[in-house]
């Protein structure tokens, strides 16, 4: 197929000149890098250490040159989830989101043709999370927003994310969900189980919790996009509508079975296998799977637009994967 233009719709960042506005305004989580080998680092927030962190995860000029190794023309810019600082003092989060926006906003500014940008958010304290997207919607013209998985716990089909759900849906926001703080820790703790199993795990927990709770259905004009090909979820709906036809408990706020439902979801690429991927394609459909490759971290993969390109599907399913779908997503948001 030709070349076309590749947009990774999961990419994170956090620039060394986000981190230093950070430490002055929120000390209290201050962030420090340190190179233990060359352009590749150790970033520590809230005295949390993370490694590997290559340059271009605070360097946007390397972040560029890797885009372009990768065929990778445009991102849409999100927080690193170090950043999302749920178990903070509400008030501090607040402080730090708008740091983050403004920033996220000013690179989407000073490189226009390279990135569109999503905001983050003081998701402990809802009504501040809902005055932030606002304000990142209507003012930074940032496409939506990151969150997490749970908020401290907290599923997301609380009653109390009501309010933030409202002005998303009047913004016919994007709404990537990222797992953290992910369930069953105490049983993860060895071979990095944490990530490999815990992260698809909490990933499909929200996703049901979005599902069964309603959330979908009473505000449809919210675009979830659910990362690292949606965890569990597309491979095990077929359980959930099962159990939505045998049971009382899954009717209980979702009065129609949950196949209809599960399918306006939007899924990433990074399965980090072929078929796994065709399969992902072929069920939902190109117009639900977005090209992502988990930039700057391990657990993605440079090889994203590569791997859509390798897929035996039409090539006008391959553009819709690699740049249609995620156009209309970003200019349909406002």
């Amino acid at each position: 197929m030709a070349n076309p233009l590749a947009i990774d719709a999961h990419a994170h960042i956090c620039t060394e000149e986000t981190m230093n506005l950070l430490n002055k305004e929120t000390p209290k989580v201050a962030s420090s890098l340190k190179e233990y080998e060359k352009d590749v680092f150790e970033w520590s927030v809230c005295g949390v250490p993370y490694r590997p962190l290559p340059r271009g995860g605070f360097d946007i000029e390397q972040r560029l040159k890797d885009m372009k190794a990768s065929d990778v023309g445009m991102q849409v810019l999100s927080n690193t989830p170090q950043t999302f600082m749920y178990n903070q003092d509400a008030g501090m989060t607040a402080a730090a989101c708008v740091i983050q926006n403004d920033q996220i906003a000013k690179h989407v500014r000073d490189y226009p043709k390279s990135f569109h940008g999503i905001a983050t958010l003081p998701m402990q304290a809802p009504k501040a999370a809902a005055d932030e997207l606002e304000r990142s919607m209507s003012k930074l013209k940032l496409k939506g927003m990151q969150i997490g998985s749970n908020i401290n716990g907290k599923n997301l089909d609380d009653p109390s994310f009501e309010p933030l759900w409202a002005v998303a849906n009047q913004h016919s926001a994007f709404c990537m969900v990222h797992p953290n703080n992910v369930a069953g820790l105490d049983r993860m703790k060895s071979y990095y189980l944490n990530n490999l199993i815990g992260n698809p795990l909490d990933t499909t927990i929200a996703a049901a919790c979005l599902v069964f709770g309603g959330v979908i259905e009473r505000f449809p004009k919210i675009k979830f996009f659910m990362v690292h090909g949606g965890g569990f979820t597309p491979y095990q709906c077929g359980r959930w509508e099962h159990g939505w036809h045998v049971r009382p408990e899954p009717k209980n706020h979702l009065k129609k079975p949950p196949a209809e439902t599960i399918r306006t979801f939007y899924w990433d690429t990074i399965l980090h296998g072929k078929p796994a991927l065709e399969f992902l394609v072929q069920e939902f459909g190109a117009e639900h799977v977005l090209l992502g490759s988990d930039y700057p971290y391990d657990m993605g993969t440079f090889e994203c637009a590569r791997q859509v390109k390798a897929l035996s599907c039409s090539d006008a399913d391959k553009a819709t994967i690699l740049n249609g779908q995620v156009q209309k997503l970003m200019a349909g948001a406002k």
